[in-house]
C-alpha cells in the first residue's frame, strides 16, 4: 500500500511525531510513503517528497513540521479537486492521511465524500476540534502560555501594574481557560462570554484596594466586550477558508489595557503572546500522544477504512467519523467557565 501524507493549517508542536509514527508503522507494515509539502497546495502542484525512516529519525523531538504547512483551500482554486485527482493517481497513492485542525479536516471529510480515499489526524493548539478529548499541540500551547504567565508575574508585583495577556483562542478559549487556571490569571476572558469591561475594572479595583497591588487578566484574542468591539481592528484580508486574521492591527488585549487604565486608574500594559505559543519542542504528552495517533492511522488504512480520524477518547486512540470532527466547534462549556471564576480577583 501506498500512503501519502500532508500537514496544513497553523504549525503544532508534535506534528513531527505524527509523520514519524506514520513512516515507521508503514515500513513495519510493508508500505511506502510520500509527504506532500505546504498541505493542501503541495497535492495540488504535486510538491512531494519521499519518506524513509532515516528521514523522520528523530523528529519527534523538532517542533513545526517537516513538511511545512498553508492555508490552501482546493475549493477555492478553479479544479482544485481535479489536481488532486490527478496528483494522487500519478503517485500511485492508496490512502491519503491529513493531518491539522478544522479547515483541514473539513477539506478531507470533503474529499473523501466525493470519492477520494482520505483520513485525518486532528492536530490543533486550540483543542476545539470535536470527537476527540484532546488534540497534541495543546499541552505544549498551554505550558508555554503557563510559563508566560509566571514571568510576567514577577514584573506586575515588581510595578504594582495590570498586565493584560492575549492568548491564542478565535472561537474557543481552551488555551486562555487552562493556562490561566494554571498561571494563577486573576481574570480569564473567553470568546464563549462576552464580558462587561466596567466590571473588570471594578474587580480589579477590589483588589488593589484590598492591598493586592498587581494582576494578570488572560484575554482570549476572540473574546470581546461588545461596547469595545469597534476599536478593535484586525486585517480585512481574510484567509482561504474565510478567517479574519486575528494578531493583526489592534487586538483585543492593546484595547483592553487602555481601557483598563483610563477607567480604573490603575497602570496598566498588555503582551501579546503570539506565534510563541505555538513555537519550540512538543511537550512528552505532544509526542507521546502524536506517536499514537500516526501509528493508529495506518492501521486505519489497512483496514481499508476512509472518512475516519484517529482520535484520543478516554485515553485510548479510536477511530471516529471525521464528519463528526468538523461538525461543531468544541468550545469551553459554561460550567468549565465558572469553575475558573471561583478564583477572580
Amino acid at each position: 500500500m501506498h500512503l501519502g501524507i500532508l500537514t496544513g493549517g497553523g504549525d503544532a508542536p508534535g506534528l513531527n511525531a505524527v509523520i514519524r509514527a506514520v513512516v515507521y508503522r508503514a515500513v513495519a507494515g510493508g508500505h511506502s510513503v510520500t509527504g506532500f509539502q505546504r498541505g493542501w497546495k503541495g497535492v495540488i502542484e504535486n510538491i512531494s517528497r519521499p519518506l524513509g525512516i532515516e528521514d523522520v529519525r528523530d523528529i519527534q523531538k523538532q517542533g513545526g513540521t517537516i513538511l511545512h504547512s498553508s492555508r490552501t483551500n482546493p475549493f477555492k482554486i478553479e479544479n482544485g479537486l481535479g489536481m488532486i485527482a490527478a496528483t494522487l493517481s500519478s503517485h500511485a497513492v492508496d490512502c491519503l492521511i491529513a493531518v491539522g485542525g478544522e479547515d483541514t479536516l473539513g477539506v478531507a471529510s470533503r474529499l473523501s465524500a466525493s470519492g477520494t480515499r482520505v483520513l485525518g489526524v486532528p492536530k490543533t493548539i486550540d483543542n476545539d476540534l470535536n470527537a476527540t478529548d484532546y488534540t497534541f499541540g495543546f499541552d505544549t500551547a498551554i505550558n508555554s502560555v503557563t510559563e508566560s504567565l509566571d514571568r510576567l508575574e514577577t514584573t506586575a508585583r515588581s510595578h504594582e501594574r495590570v498586565i493584560v495577556v492575549e492568548i491564542m483562542g478565535r472561537h474557543a478559549g481552551w488555551m486562555a481557560l487552562h493556562g490561566g487556571i494554571a498561571g494563577g490569571a486573576h481574570v480569564i476572558l473567553l470568546p464563549e462570554e462576552p464580558f462587561d469591561t466596567d466590571e473588570i475594572c471594578a474587580l480589579l479595583k477590589r483588589r488593589f484596594d484590598e492591598g493586592r497591588r498587581w494582576a494578570l487578566v488572560a484575554v482570549a484574542e476572540g473574546a470581546s466586550d461588545p461596547g469595545l468591539s469597534r476599536q478593535i481592528m484586525h486585517s480585512s484580508e481574510p484567509d482561504a477558508f474565510g478567517h479574519v486574521q486575528l494578531g493583526t492591527g489592534i487586538g483585543i488585549a492593546e484595547v483592553l489595557a487602555g481601557e483598563i487604565e483610563q477607567r480604573s486608574g490603575l497602570e496598566t500594559r498588555h503582551v501579546i503572546l503570539g506565534h510563541l505559543q505555538r513555537g519550540g519542542p512538543p511537550s512528552a504528552f505532544d509526542r507521546v500522544l502524536g506517536t499514537r495517533l500516526g501509528v493508529k492511522v495506518v492501521e486505519m488504512a489497512e483496514e481499508g477504512a476512509t472518512g475516519r480520524m484517529a482520535s484520543l477518547r478516554g485515553g485510548e486512540i479510536v477511530s471516529v467519523d471525521l464528519a463528526e470532527a468538523v461538525g461543531t466547534l468544541r468550545t469551553v462549556p459554561p460550567d468549565r467557565y465558572a469553575m475558573a471564576k471561583l478564583f477572580f480577583g
